[in-house]
């Protein structure tokens, strides 16, 4: 909690009233979101700017938050899309040979909020019993605060479900992608060599999953959300890949299970992440439901039923595909240890899987991108 002699400066509010006081940074005023929390130790940066955070609050568990600064390198995409994080210590001075900037300026240049001296423990324990809330957060340097206003607007926003914000994440028109994954000493390199022809639908695309695919092998073409099966199969693709994204699948799909079942008519390779998973399930005739506190860190195990191996990955999700509702032809190929809950499906006698986490993130660290090199291997055997 703030020092009893300083005048907090940022407060969060619950919607069932209660509050917390800390000392703000970033962006001054004030916003709403659903609130979860993170587990990851790194990467904070990539968490927030990860387009599947929209409409997201992000309190940090781990305390050690903007101690090693912020690079462009490490964006997922231009601007920060989580709606503001909370942690528990003040983020100190960088200390890391590849900072550029502070986090600090970084979010108040970007509009976003931050909020320390939090009781991260008891916010998450919140979480975990309660289910993800709707806050309100505000940052005021002169310390004043209407918290029933705030607890008020908390009240007051609508939540996730029933809410398409792939939309607001998308990309605006599309574009060819060949930038690979960082390595030392060149970092970043384009592709040259011809690959596989891969459509890629941008629900709210994390560069780096772009990246895998060009390192995989893949020339890549990126659509936006809204793109129909019409404008996919003009592209003469070899694979069509669904991204990760923000919001309820269900109103997502309202747009996006048509032109994947327009695609899968064709019989093509099909792969998808996260938002991308939820949509090819639905395509498929399974049911998606909303999670109690989601899935969001960087430790999360999940268990790959066909060999029986076990993958440290990266998640961030607050919906699941329901594995009751899978269809005939379709089987479940991941689990979480954590709870059971769907990972992973694939059609059973096409090349066409999903997974609920993230292998591009690598926190195993390379425990998953063989996925990408199963999707590159489908479209091989069929050239």
């Amino acid at each position: 909690m703030p020092s009893t002699t300083t005048r907090p400066t940022a407060c969060l509010t619950l919607a069932d009233g209660t509050v917390f006081y800390g000392k703000g940074f970033g962006a001054v005023g004030d916003t709403v979101a659903e609130l979860c929390f993170n587990t990851a130790m790194t990467g904070y940066q990539e968490i927030m700017t990860d387009p599947s955070y929209a409409g997201q609050v992000v309190t940090f568990t781990f305390p050690h938050i903007g101690n090693t600064g912020v690079t462009p390198e490490d964006d997922e995409t231009a601007d920060p899309v989580a709606a503001g994080m909370v942690v528990k210590w003040d983020p100190t001075t960088p200390s890391n040979w590849r900072s550029v900037e502070s986090l600090q300026p970084w979010l108040e240049r970007r509009g976003r909020i931050g909020i320390g001296g939090v009781d991260t423990r008891r916010l998450t324990r919140a979480i975990r019993q309660q289910g993800a809330p709707h806050v309100a957060i505000a940052h005021n340097p002169d310390g004043v605060f209407d918290v029933e206003a705030l607890v008020a607007k908390a009240r007051a926003f609508s939540g996730l479900e029933g809410l398409d914000l792939a939309k607001t994440v998308t990309c605006a028109q599309s574009y060819r992608w060949d930038e690979q994954r960082w390595a030392w000493p060149d970092g970043y390199t384009a592709r040259t060599e011809p690959g596989r022809r891969v459509v890629a639908i941008d629900y709210g695309a994390k560069r780096n999953i772009l990246r895998c695919l060009a390192s995989a092998g893949c020339d890549v073409t990126v659509l936006p959300a809204t793109a129909t099966a019409e404008d996919v199969l003009a592209l003469n693709p070899e694979g069509v890949f669904l991204s990760n994204g923000p919001g309820d699948p269900a109103a997502t799909g309202e747009y996006a299970v048509p032109m994947i079942k327009g695609v899968l008519e064709k019989d093509l390779p099909v792969f998808g992440i996260c938002l991308g998973h939820q949509m090819l399930a639905l395509a498929l005739g399974a049911k998606t439901i909303k999670m109690n506190h989601g899935h969001h860190g960087a430790n999360h195990p999940v268990k790959d039923l066909d060999t029986g191996k076990v993958e440290i990955t990266s998640m961030n999700h607050g919906f699941t595909v329901d594995s009751q509702t899978l269809p005939e032809g379709v089987k479940e190929t991941h689990v979480s240890l954590f709870d059971g809950s769907n990972c992973g499906i694939a059609m059973t006698e096409r090349p066409v899987f999903s997974v609920q986490y993230h292998p591009e993130a690598s926190p195993g660290p390379q425990d998953s991108f063989y996925l990408f090199e199963r999707f590159v291997d489908a479209m091989n055997a069929r050239a």
